[in-house]
């Protein structure tokens, strides 16, 4: 619109000017090296309009002319930047596709039309990678990670080599770079505390979970675990090198960074217990059992009660039950107890109470029971009763790694099986169902064969009843 505006204005002055001309023709005397002109205005404006048009033709075609070899090279690179671009579209959708030969034909095309090396090196690389040669990947990574504007992605593809061939070391010095070089990519960082763990790195490994919460790669709940579980393990090592102060100190942080970690309240407790402390590793105990009562802390609470009797050590336990004297684990805590300070019929109550509670009792109360019949009532058939009941009931529960299901008698930081960082959980193991016959078979022969046994000789009777016990 603006533009037809101008051009209509245009127009209208040079009409304007044109009949003024032609009103007033005039006249226009020109005498130039011996030559004489007489003209009027007009024919002179229109002269000059004819020369310029003239001098604009002649330049255009000569500019024409001068540029032509810079504009057919241009041309050149345009038509090899446009299939080189496309050669290297085909090449990641045949390394996408798993096509090796057609990612290395398409990558070397690419790196013949194109002048930009970073793209065809990481195209070689995947390529490389794509077809087996390592050596050749590897290359091009190193190549990468000489240049400033390719340093990133070069160590980045020789960090996954390194995990790849499992030389840890490598691979750890790699990831620091690259997380120097880019500290705010999660997956860098993610790798990064892998192997810091993998390396018993953890002090290393906690800064890096607290860069990760930092940068919200990693939420703060999520962020405190790991530092308790981290902690725990520089617990360890400090009670190692006979550091016991820094030992209990790491041990104090972790009970006190995740409320209910059973874990980090039992070595707690019992370097409290080393350093005399009784009373307060007593507390550490009663205070976790009432949000998360658990065997092992029963167990600890036993510990603290050394050199005492039985009677007395139940008693202990019983003031532990207290703190959340309604739960399974409370009960049995006492009937433990009571088993083993032979109070008989404190035992069979908190036993009851946890068998009455469900419609099939766990495998450690089939175990109590049969130890508390055959020690109250001498009763050995009924005691191999419930032990048959025990080897077809669900196992009990015990640390179960959640990535590869491995069973471990202790806590650990980092699974001894699959490696994994706090994938360990009390739960009930899976069992195999078709197993259960099998073993019931088993304990009916062992059963038959002890009969006749004790028909044959009557004697070793006594002897089966403590075979039976164990």
């Amino acid at each position: 619109m603006i533009r037809a505006f101008w051009f209509l204005l245009l127009l209208a002055l040079l009409s304007i000017g044109a009949a003024v001309v032609a009103d007033n023709p005039g006249v226009v005397f020109l005498e130039w090296l011996g030559y004489k002109v007489d003209t009027s205005i007009g024919v002179l404006f229109a002269g000059v309009l004819l020369v310029s048009v003239s001098l604009a033709i002649i330049f255009r075609v000569w500019f024409i002319f001068r540029s032509a070899p810079r504009r057919l090279g241009k041309a050149r690179r345009d038509w090899r930047r446009e299939r080189g671009y496309k050669a290297l579209t085909q090449g990641m959708v045949a390394v996408a596709a798993g096509d090796a030969q057609e990612a290395r034909r398409q990558a070397r095309k690419a790196e013949n039309l194109l002048a930009e090396p970073p793209l065809t090196m990481l195209l070689s690389a995947q390529a490389a990678q794509l077809s087996g040669d390592e050596k050749a990947a590897s290359k091009f990574f190193e190549r990468m990670a000489a240049r400033k504007d390719t340093k990133y992605l070069g160590i980045h593809g020789m960090l996954n080599q390194a995990i790849q061939e499992g030389d840890k070391d490598v691979a750890l010095e790699l990831a620091e770079q690259a997380n120097d070089l880019n500290p705010k990519t999660d997956n860098v960082s993610k790798t990064l505390f892998e192997l810091q763990v993998q390396s018993g790195n953890w002090e290393e490994a906690e800064d890096t979970v607290r860069k990760a919460v930092k940068d919200k790669h990693l939420d703060s709940d999520s962020g405190r675990r790991r530092r308790a579980v981290i902690l725990y393990q520089r617990s360890i090592e400090a009670e190692g090198d006979g550091k016991l102060s820094d030992a209990l100190s790491f041990a104090r942080k972790a009970n006190n960074l995740i409320p209910g970690f059973v874990p980090a309240a039992v070595r707690t407790s019992r370097l409290l217990q080393g350093a005399g402390k009784r009373r307060k590793a007593a507390s550490v105990i009663e205070e976790i059992w009432v949000a998360n009562p658990h065997p092992q802390l029963a167990d600890v609470m036993e510990e603290l009660s050394s050199g005492a009797g039985a009677q007395e050590k139940m008693r202990n336990v019983e003031k532990l039950a207290t703190y959340n004297k309604d739960h399974a684990e409370s009960h049995l805590a006492i009937a433990k107890s009571a088993l083993a300070a032979e109070m008989w019929q404190e035992a069979r109550e908190h036993l009851e109470a946890v068998a009455n509670s469900t419609d099939i009792p766990s495998a450690r109360v089939c175990r109590y029971m049969a130890e508390l019949e055959e020690g109250e009532n001498s009763d050995v058939v009924t005691s191999r009763e419930w032990l048959k009941k025990a080897a077809v009931a669900e196992p009990d529960s015990a640390w179960n790694c959640s990535h590869c299901g491995q069973v471990m008698a202790d806590w650990e930081p980092v699974c001894n099986h699959c490696e994994s960082f706090d994938s360990l959980e009390w739960r009930t193991p899976p069992r195999v169902t078709r197993l259960a016959p099998i073993v019931e078979d088993a304990v009916e022969t062992i059963d038959i064969e002890h009969e006749s046994e004790a028909e044959a000789n009557p004697s070793s009777g006594a002897d089966a009843g403590d075979t039976s016990k164990t």
